[in-house]
């Protein structure tokens, strides 16, 4: 069913909220619909909104802040008039039976401890990445050496904290760890977005005691991209507990993140300066004979399996390992298109072929942009400085750059409505939204700003190595 089919069937149907969910999962993914998105619970619709419900202020504050715009786009597939999303928090009571029914279900199985069985089910733990397929470069070698060296003495490191910006293979070190140490350690490979359900879930089922059980009795804490723990107090709290546990007793820990300790934002200081009394690794981008050494290797694998069809040139490898850098993992997404391709067709495909396959990858640099970026460019242009944008005055020399600058992070950014509203001085999502329609309502009639906001993009998504700070 397309997005006009929906919106037309719509206008005669009621609101079906199974469509919704089923569209959720396919979009946003099975893992974080069943974490998350599953524990939303349609209440009532109304002209302009939708009343949602979730069991704790925990998932909703998570869901709002990370995804409630693709929540409300995906509605609106199905209602076009619905323009927001209002949550509320299950009664006590309701909770409180689903306390009884979770109690009841562990005492049935008192042999199976839930938290094992959900580890066992989400077990991260990938028997194709390992150390001798990590392909190594200048970028990364100092990661790989570390990590080869605590599977081979644990706490020789400790904590080993990794970090690199998205697909630099941070995650396939940590799981070549976790395969080398396994079989003679209890391992415990785990996302922190993984750690922080199980962590709800052992308090909804009052039993935090096997959660703290089973997290530090393991011998090998595995947690990757631990950025996620942001701002969540509570379990930043147990999470430190059991961190100490871990090193009182001898165990390994092994942490991913997507930046230095120091960087992390809205987490306990003491929590950033255990991170950092271990050894601190970065893994850097590629650079070009990495990324060759890469597209050559990976288009060897892809022929070994598919010998009779696989047509991949010289020039097209070597134009795949110039022009895609923003990470190691597009630079095999390009390889496994440009190889489907091949396949489909029966054919290799020419050098303006491969562009058009690879135009949003080719595209990737010039879209990483910041907010922070974004401030200091709006602010040069308008002639005001950052603390005066960020400042709660209402000048209208003020707000008008303010609101310009909150419009091109919608546009220009991935970020949601309370990230966006963070970075803005802490401002509400409400705010955010009203400077977007503000925005958009005076380029209707004011050419002038239209031409503004164009030279502003153009500044920001071409010349933003020249104006970083």
């Amino acid at each position: 069913m397309n997005k006009s089919t929906k919106i037309n069937n719509l206008n005669t149907e009621s609101f079906d909220w199974k469509l919704v969910q089923s569209e959720m999962k396919s979009k946003l993914g099975v893992d974080i619909y069943e974490s998350w998105l599953k524990k939303i619970t349609f209440v009532d619709e109304f002209n302009n909104y939708l009343l949602l419900s979730v069991p704790t202020r925990f998932i909703r504050d998570w869901i709002t802040s990370r995804y409630l715009d693709q929540i409300l786009q995906i509605i609106r597939l199905y209602k076009r008039d619905i323009i927001r999303i209002e949550f509320k928090i299950d009664d006590q009571d309701k909770l409180q039976k689903t306390d009884e029914v979770t109690k009841k279900t562990v005492e049935r199985n008192e042999n199976v401890s839930f938290i094992k069985d959900s580890y066992l089910q989400y077990n991260r733990i990938d028997p194709n990445k390992r150390f001798d397929n990590f392909i190594i470069g200048t970028s990364n070698k100092l990661a790989y050496e570390a990590s080869l060296k605590v599977s081979e003495n644990t706490s020789h490191y400790n904590p080993l904290y990794i970090y690199g910006g998205v697909g630099m293979g941070k995650t396939h070190l940590l799981n070549s760890i976790s395969l080398e140490l396994k079989d003679s350690n209890k391992v415990m490979f785990i996302s922190a977005e993984r750690f922080m359900y199980q962590f709800i879930k052992s308090i909804k089922a009052n039993d935090m005691v096997k959660f703290k059980e089973y997290f530090r009795n393991t011998d090998i804490l595995l947690i990757d991209d631990i950025q996620f723990i942001s701002g969540k107090e509570a379990m930043q709290e147990e999470f430190f507990h059991t961190f100490n546990a871990l090193l009182d007793k001898g165990s390994q820990i092994i942490v991913s993140a997507d930046r230095a300790p120091n960087k992390l934002s809205r987490i306990q200081d003491r929590i950033k300066s255990r991170f950092s009394g271990g050894l601190v690794v970065d893994i850097q981008k590629p650079d070009l004979e990495l990324r060759k050494e890469i597209v050559e290797k990976k288009t060897e694998e892809l022929s070994s399996l598919y010998a009779d069809q696989l047509q991949v040139s010289k020039d097209i490898q070597d134009f795949i390992s110039t022009e895609i850098t923003a990470s190691i993992r597009e630079l095999v997404g390009a390889i496994n298109r440009v190889v489907s391709f091949s396949r489909i067709y029966n054919k290799a495909p020419s050098l303006s072929e491969t562009k058009v396959i690879l135009k949003d990858l080719l595209n990737l640099a010039e879209n990483k942009v910041t907010i922070d970026l974004i401030q200091t460019i709006v602010c040069k242009f308008f002639k005001i400085s950052k603390n005066e944008m960020l400042s709660s005055r209402r000048s209208r020399y003020l707000v008008r750059p303010r609101q310009t600058a909150i419009y091109l992070t919608k546009i220009l950014t991935s970020k949601s409505l309370p990230e966006i509203g963070r970075e803005f001085s802490n401002r509400d999502h409400t705010t955010i939204i009203h400077s977007v329609k503000t925005i958009e309502k005076i380029k209707e009639k004011d050419p002038e700003m239209v031409d503004n906001i164009n030279k502003l993009k153009n500044q920001i998504l071409y010349n933003n190595k020249d104006n970083e700070i």
